[in-house]
């Protein structure tokens, strides 16, 4: 994967990561409720499940990459068009406050939290979709494609994995002041409008290469 490529990855990477969602919601829920340590465990499980997603997404590609180019360039801007929708939605999105409750750090075992964040990302359909708009915008045609999914895919769980760090370690501080609408849709703008840049940023940078 050449370097310009894969610093565009790492910067859209931190975007997708640091943008609220399921996991973001799960793993400060497990920061809230089970600790940093424990509740760390569940960002584990989440990134196990986002490879697992992105293997499933990556058979289909190399099918239509070899079926045809122009059908993977279509696909391509379509998913450029799909990221600025997300960030126009969240945009205009209301918002709802976060919804975390706080218990007295109840016990759980540590595969049962691993296979809660594989669960919450293989059945997220979501996701599915997201993947398949995402990987297409990293991969450079002529270049050997398991080398660039295997960056991509390490890219993305760095940065899931230092960001849901953040989200567990900090859910008890941050995440229960987030009480209001007004707050949540300040937070939706605030990302939605990150999305929109970065698919803006991923329409420039296919023009350009």
């Amino acid at each position: 994967m050449p370097f310009d490529a894969w610093i565009t990855c790492f910067a859209a990477s931190w975007i997708f990561s640091l943008s609220p969602g399921s996991g973001s919601v799960f793993s400060m829920s497990n920061g809230l409720n089970y600790g940093f340590r424990r509740g760390y465990l569940g960002a584990v499980g989440l990134v196990i499940g986002l490879w697992t997603v992105f293997l499933v997404v990556v058979v289909g590609l190399g099918v239509i990459i070899q079926a045809s180019p122009i059908a993977f360039n279509v696909l391509k801007w379509a998913g450029v068009a799909y990221l600025f929708y997300l960030g126009l939605s969240q945009i205009l999105s209301k918002g709802s406050p976060i919804s975390l409750r706080e218990g007295d750090k109840p016990r759980i075992g540590v595969m049962e939290i691993i296979g809660k964040g594989i669960s919450l990302n293989l059945i997220n359909p979501k996701g599915y979709i997201f993947m398949l708009a995402v990987i297409p915008q990293f991969i450079v045609a002529g270049h050997a494609l398991v080398p660039q999914y295997f960056a991509v895919a390490l890219t993305m769980a760095f940065t899931d994995l230092v960001v849901m760090a953040g989200y567990t370690g900090l859910a008890a501080r941050v995440a229960l002041k987030l009480k209001t609408e007004r707050q949540a849709s300040i937070l939706n703008k605030v990302f939605g409008s990150l999305f929109m840049l970065a698919a803006v940023v991923l329409a420039t940078f296919q023009q350009t290469r």
